[in-house]
């Protein structure tokens, strides 16, 4: 088990790839606790986690709210004394997929900066001090391949492109303390948000856009939230001792074309 004694907090653990990394940390043996604006999709994870035999914890947090992620980690250290692993992965792409720059919506961007960018932020501000006192650790942040080429997403892109950089910029000051700070990248994964449900699109419509997402891809297939849970554990665990200030792009190849 790779995890085995650690303690780490997932957030947006209640649905896709932080459902999917939640389970997996829990199989490798970490103690996890599931944050989640949603807590019933919190506490779902959680009863996944412990029909498999492992520990977890639901907890409420909107990642946008000091107060709310300073209780975050407050709840995982009281539930399990101590914090190794944080992976800050909560993000929304709101319901702009093709506006302009003139037609974006201002409420918009402001949301969507603040769960994908400054929850990154926060999360780390108030998790590097718990994982210090556990004698260091990892911290993990969701960015994506919108960051990386242009994808027509103004603020999405623009968030997860300032992931990538404060990704790099905490990995310089916190390397020195035992701390390791890393990002995965992913490209179009099968979740509902990928498929479309979230953007109204009937089973038909979302079929023929996981289709063309697929198709897309060098490797001919739309990604699943394992492969994106498979890289966290991997830039958790100490196979990536020496891995810091890099974001792995898990996208099938879409970006190499």
């Amino acid at each position: 088990m790779r995890l085995q004694g650690k303690v780490a907090i997932v957030t947006g653990g209640g649905s896709g790839l932080g459902r999917a990394t939640s389970v997996l940390f829990a199989k490798e043996g970490a103690k996890v606790a599931v944050a989640d604006v949603d807590l019933p999709g919190a506490q779902a994870t959680v009863a996944l986690i412990e029909d498999l035999g492992g520990s977890a914890v639901a907890v409420q947090a909107d990642v946008t709210k000091a107060a709310d992620v300073r209780a975050m980690v407050a709840a995982a250290v009281k539930q399990y004394g101590k914090l190794h692993i944080i992976y800050n992965n909560a993000g929304i792409a709101g319901n702009q997929y093709k506006s302009t720059v003139e037609t974006f919506d201002e409420a918009n961007w402001d949301n969507i900066l603040a769960v994908n960018l400054k929850g990154v932020f926060l999360g780390s501000k108030y998790a590097v001090p718990e994982i210090l006192k556990s004698g260091g650790g990892a911290i993990i942040n969701t960015a994506s391949i919108a960051g990386l080429v242009g994808m027509g997403n103004h603020a999405y892109g623009a968030s997860k492109a300032g992931v990538t950089l404060i990704t790099k910029t905490m990995a310089l000051e916190l390397a020195p303390k035992g701390i390791r700070v890393n990002a995965i990248a992913p490209g179009f994964i099968d979740t509902p948000l990928a498929r479309g449900g979230k953007r109204g699109m009937d089973a038909d419509a979302q079929a023929q856009n996981v289709a063309k997402l697929a198709a897309s891809a060098p490797m001919g297939r739309i990604g699943k939230p394992d492969d994106i849970a498979h890289a966290a554990l991997f830039l958790a665990s100490d196979d990536a001792a020496y891995i810091t200030g890099h974001t792995l792009v898990v996208d099938g190849g879409y970006t190499v074309q």
